[in-house]
Formats: C-alpha cells, sequence, structure tokens
C-alpha cells in the first residue's frame, strides 16, 4: 500500500518567530528526505482541498475571525503569552488542518498511513489558541468525519510530553472518540492537566485514559504505556487511529523533563502502526511538539522508512 506525506511550502511554514516552535524543523527534515533513499512507496501530497468553512466544524466562527484579524494586523499574541500573532499566521494554520483533514480522509478510505509532520496542534481550543495551537487540527478532522458518516468511532494516541487537553475537553463528553494520553504529570508542566482520574464525563465515562509520567522517567515507563494503549485498541476496533506523535520527551528536549531515547520513541510509534495494521484501519501521524530540530527531522524520516516497511508486510 502507498504511504502518503504531506509536505509543500505553505504547510510547513507552520511556526513563530524567535519562537521554541519555529520553521526550522521542516527544512531539515526536507533536506534529510531528499538525501535519503526513501522507497518508491512513498507518495508525497503537495495539493488538496482547503477551504476555511473546514473550520466550523470544530471553532466557534467568532474565533476564526478574531484569528483572521490579528492575522492582517500581524502583531500582539492570539493567547495570554506563548502564541503570537503574525502576518499571515492564519493562512498558515489553516494550511495545516486542511493538511490533516485531507490525511484523515485518505487514511480512512484507503486503510493506510498518512503523514503530516506539521500537525498536531493539540492545546487549540474550540474558542482559544493555547500553546503554540492555532487551530486544532484533529478536532477539525474528528468533527468532519463525524458529520459526514464517514467514521462512528475514532481512537487517538497521543505521546507529547504536554497534555492535549485541546482534545480532551472538546471531546470529554464524546463517546465515539477514544483517547489515550502520555505525558509528563501536569504537576510539573504545562498546561497542568491529564490526571489519570480525567477518564471522560457523562455516557463518556471510560473511554479515555490519561497516563501521567514524572520528570525523568523513560523508554520502560513509555513502552509499558504504549502497550496498555494497543491493548485497548484491539477491544475499541475503531475506524481510524490519528497518532499525535510529539517528540518533545525525548532526552534533551529544552522545555520538558522526560528522558525518552529515539529507539524508545520509535519503538512506540512501530507498536501503533501496527496496532493499525492488524486492525485493518488506517492511521494518521502528526508531528506536534518537539524542540531538538535536527533530532526531530532526523526521527521523521525513521518514522517515514517504519511506515514503508509495514506497508509491505
Amino acid at each position: 500500500m502507498k504511504v502518503y506525506l504531506y509536505m509543500n511550502e505553505r504547510l510547513y511554514q507552520y511556526g513563530f518567530p524567535n519562537h521554541p516552535l519555529n520553521p526550522t524543523r521542516y527544512r531539515l527534515f526536507k533536506k534529510y528526505l531528499e538525501e535519503s533513499k526513501i522507497d518508491k512507496n512513498l507518495e508525497i501530497v503537495s495539493e488538496y482541498p482547503c477551504n476555511e468553512e473546514i473550520l466550523k466544524y470544530f471553532h466557534a466562527e467568532e474565533y476564526i475571525k478574531y484569528v483572521k484579524r490579528k492575522s492582517e494586523e500581524g502583531v500582539g499574541l492570539l493567547d495570554y503569552g506563548d502564541t503570537p500573532a503574525y502576518k499571515g499566521v492564519y493562512e498558515v494554520s489553516l494550511e495545516s488542518a486542511c493538511a490533516t483533514l485531507d490525511a484523515a480522509k485518505k487514511a480512512l478510505k484507503q486503510k493506510t498511513y498518512t503523514m503530516n509532520p506539521s500537525g498536531g496542534w493539540h492545546h487549540s481550543r474550540r474558542d482559544r489558541a493555547a500553546g503554540f495551537c492555532v487551530f486544532n487540527d484533529i478536532g477539525v478532522a474528528i468533527e468532519y468525519l463525524f458529520s459526514h458518516g464517514l467514521a462512528g468511532r475514532v481512537y487517538y494516541i497521543d505521546i507529547d510530553a504536554h497534555h492535549g487537553d485541546g482534545v480532551y475537553y472538546s471531546f470529554e463528553d464524546d463517546p465515539r472518540v477514544y483517547i489515550f494520553d502520555i505525558h509528563e504529570s501536569g504537576v510539573y508542566l504545562y498546561p497542568g492537566t491529564g490526571f489519570e482520574w480525567e477518564d471522560g464525563r457523562g455516557a463518556a465515562r471510560g473511554s479515555k485514559r490519561n497516563r501521567a509520567l514524572d520528570p525523568g522517567d523513560g523508554d520502560d515507563i513509555l513502552l509499558k504505556y504504549i502497550d496498555e494503549a494497543v491493548e485497548w485498541g484491539f477491544e475499541i476496533e475503531p475506524d481510524l487511529i490519528i497518532m499525535q506523535g510529539g517528540m518533545d520527551g525525548l532526552a534533551g528536549d529544552p522545555l520538558t523533563h522526560l528522558r525518552y531515547s529515539v529507539d524508545g520513541y520509535l519503538s512506540a510509534v512501530e507498536r501503533v502502526l501496527r496496532l493499525s495494521r492488524d486492525l485493518g484501519v488506517g492511521l494518521v501521524y502528526l508531528g506536534g511538539g518537539g524542540y531538538q530540530p535536527e533530532v526531530q527531522a532526523k526521527t521523521w524520516i525513521r518514522v517515514l522508512e517504519t511506515m514503508l516497511k509495514l506497508s509491505l508486510t
């Protein structure tokens, strides 16, 4: 089966000037991809439908207008300090949401792997930006799929070091969205949420699992919880898996305190990819956070190689 990578100049501009999250990692990734001998079964997707109307599936209309206005002004902040406004931030953020939605539809229809490195903005809420995240591409994709009857059950697995609060609280009471989120404890790290007792609300109780790690935790804890996530996935039998693969849990990341090795991280990703294959459903991999551009770019190449390897077996 084909593996699809989303890549174009617009998409890879996501980031902020003089900021921990900037486009350097995308430029390096593109460079290493060009130098690599990636299998011919990889297909680059550079064009896809992109209409701002898709944002309304998840975001409040007033918030969308606010971002557009701040993007035109090009100054100030979109939130209380983490997410700067600059000219064009609206268009770049919309591009990311469009790519993730197309990746989700393609993965669902073809039961294959798709990858959008410039996606996974899991902090954004329906009515506000947060934590470097302008539009929640994950939420947009999920709501679109449900609204169009394309999926009945989605399994969201998040291994970014920061809790995916924008996804969790937006779908906290939705039993169609299963969430397994492995992150550094909110006692020590932004956004201060994602405790193990948070397991959904109302009819969705039990459809969410948060696994909070302590500073210094490494591969053994990560893989223990990934194995739990995989086992649960076989029980859930979702129509689609969305994986937010943030790499800010890797040892040496300047913003977090976890100690995953690259090999441990890749083992976690591979186990989820195998789950997707064994269930016979598609998987969308999203880049998320990570603040060691060189390490992240090289590791994305290895994620692609793993996808290609599994797509042939």
